[in-house]
């Protein structure tokens, strides 16, 4: 497949190329920035270390191969998607993206399985969680929280009321897993570790050690919603390496004195360096 792009309703430019270092992948691009990576021919192939992490996390929740439950927030090129249906098969999905028009332009050119039982939304991720159905409530094993807007998360999907109103559709031992880019104070992403755990009590943190140190911008996986059976150790031992996992007493040197955001406090993550790939995130 060649480079596609279309200039999209909001007038961002997006764009899909040819991996040039992993054949038979495709990258998305937003304004030039890596927004997705997935291989149609191998779907259970994640490339982002943050997905990779989040992709062990998801392995964890049930039996291998059984199916699941999952939302997604955040649709890009519908990587993690394609991973469940691939890894377990079967598994009922939903999916809330904001650009329509995106939507339209990935699966024109990275068609989703048909397969799949997978329904995609269009609309505000918060705004539209009132429209789910009522069976996802209590139901859902896996929330993923990965949505940008640009190069940002937006505000009002920070604060505890928002994960407040996630926290309903959670199964028994349902996990909710967020994405949160920060740099070099990490405050951005220590607020967000101490809002989720103001929610879910057992809150825990994987990234590269030199991120979680704030000497390099990169993104931060947070897992709240923990049962004490939930089996870490295979996170550590799965990588990508180099790893760190913040758990227990470390978890809450991290927070430190970070407090719970709220929707009258909420801010947008802050934007990455313009060095990093390239131009943006």
């Amino acid at each position: 497949m060649t480079a596609v792009e279309r200039r999209l309703g909001d007038g961002s430019l997006a764009r899909i190329e040819p991996d040039p270092y992993v054949a038979g992948a495709m990258q998305l691009l937003l304004d030039g920035t890596p927004q997705s990576h997935v291989n149609p021919d191998a779907p259970s192939d994640l490339f982002f270390e943050y997905v990779r992490r989040m992709g062990h996390v998801i392995d964890a929740v049930r039996e291998p191969g059984a199916p699941i439950t999952a939302l997604h927030l955040g649709g890009g090129a519908f990587t993690l998607p394609r991973y469940i249906e691939a890894t377990r098969p079967g598994s009922q999905q939903q999916v809330i993206e904001l650009n329509g028009d995106l939507i339209d332009f990935v699966r024109e050119h990275l068609p989703l399985p048909r397969r799949a039982s997978l329904r995609v939304r269009r609309g505000d991720a918060r705004e539209k969680l009132s429209s789910l159905p009522k069976g996802l409530l209590g139901a859902v094993d896996v929330v993923v929280v990965d949505v940008f807007s640009g190069a940002q998360t937006p505000a009002h999907l920070t604060s505890t009321e928002f994960y407040r109103e996630l926290e309903p559709f959670l199964a028994p031992q349902g996990v909710v897993l967020v994405n949160a880019a920060d740099g070099q104070s990490q405050r951005f992403a220590r607020a967000q570790a101490a809002t989720l755990e103001s929610v879910w009590q057992n809150v825990v943190a994987l990234a590269e050690p030199q991120v979680l140190k704030g000497r390099r911008f990169g993104n931060v996986v947070l897992v709240a919603g923990l049962t004490n059976a939930f089996p870490l150790h295979r996170l550590m031992a799965a990588g990508p390496h180099p790893a760190k996992l913040l758990e227990g007493e470390d978890m809450q040197r991290y927070i430190a004195g970070a407090q719970p955001v709220t929707d009258t406090t909420a801010e947008a993550s802050p934007p990455p360096p313009d060095s990093l790939f390239g131009s943006s995130r």
